[in-house]
């Protein structure tokens, strides 16, 4: 399924996407999940599964006339890696890690699809970097090659928007990774299904006012989905609604000579193949 979550007059809405439009869930039944997040957290995907195959051929709305909301409005834990690609890291003053390279954001710095990324007023350096989202269903600790997929609600699309002078204000990321409003999600979630297995193979790109600044596929990650979420559940359980955003590819603005940052008045997509694209105007704080 291809699922959006978006906002109507009476609040969240849940919506599946078909060849034709959207099936606002709501509409054909009153008691229907609205809110995609808590949907995931609390493991009515089923539900909606059930309710699209008595749909029929009911449509309720296009897409480009809604207004889309985050996948997950509030999940728990948000975990990025780092150095993902390796034209990435040859790109940077860092080597090739043994082990993923873990740091986190936070929900505030979350955008959903169409809206403004903030340009923060202290900082000219704010980069883009288009990633893999992948939407945790399950509680889930030590995790194995077998069963880590099982572990998946779906997959989005993410941009990991850094402002890079902050970022390297110490050896921590977190402070150049976590401005307000700087991490595009969306616009959808694609559930497991829909996709290769374990999102291999994918066609990843950013465009920056048109222009491709980015383009790769998934399977140049040197830790792939699988074996990241098995590393990760060493440590953390994971929890229906937490993301893990598996890395950027090369050509980032700030390995560009001049350096190519976003600015006001920019528009910022990034598209990944079979889930679609993630589009975000740039807005002066």
């Amino acid at each position: 399924m291809r699922i959006v979550a978006f906002e109507q007059e009476d609040g969240p809405h849940i919506g599946v996407i078909t060849d034709r439009g959207v099936v606002d869930l709501s509409r054909l039944d009153p008691a229907a999940p609205r809110d995609l997040g808590t949907a995931i957290k609390t493991g009515q995907l089923d539900q909606i599964a059930a309710l699209m195959a008595k749909a029929g051929d009911s449509i309720h709305h296009q897409i480009e006339d809604i207004t889309i909301g985050l996948p997950v409005a509030k999940p728990g834990k948000i975990l990025c890696l780092g150095l993902n690609y390796m034209d990435h890291i040859a790109e940077g003053p860092f080597d090739k890690q043994p082990f993923p390279a873990i740091f986190m954001r936070s929900a505030t710095s979350l955008v959903a699809a169409n809206q403004p990324i903030i340009a923060p007023a202290v900082s000219e350096t704010l980069d883009y970097e288009a990633e893999l989202a992948v939407i945790i269903g399950k509680e889930c600790k030590n995790l194995t090659e077998d069963n880590a997929l099982d572990a998946i609600a779906g997959y989005s699309c993410f941009n990991d928007g850094s402002v890079r002078e902050f970022q390297r204000h110490t050896i921590q990321w977190t402070m150049g990774k976590n401005f307000d409003k700087t991490g595009p999600f969306g616009p959808i979630m694609v559930t497991p299904d829909e996709l290769p297995r374990a999102a291999t193979g994918l066609k990843i790109e950013c465009r920056l006012n048109g222009q491709t600044v980015q383009s790769s596929t998934t399977d140049m990650m040197i830790f792939p989905v699988i074996e990241t979420l098995v590393y990760i559940t060493k440590a953390f359980t994971l929890e229906p609604g937490d993301l893990v955003i598996m890395g950027t590819p090369s050509g980032v603005g700030h390995a560009r000579k001049p350096p190519l940052w976003m600015k006001d008045g920019d528009l910022v997509e990034i598209e990944i193949e079979g889930i679609g694209i993630l589009a975000n105007p740039i807005k002066a704080e």
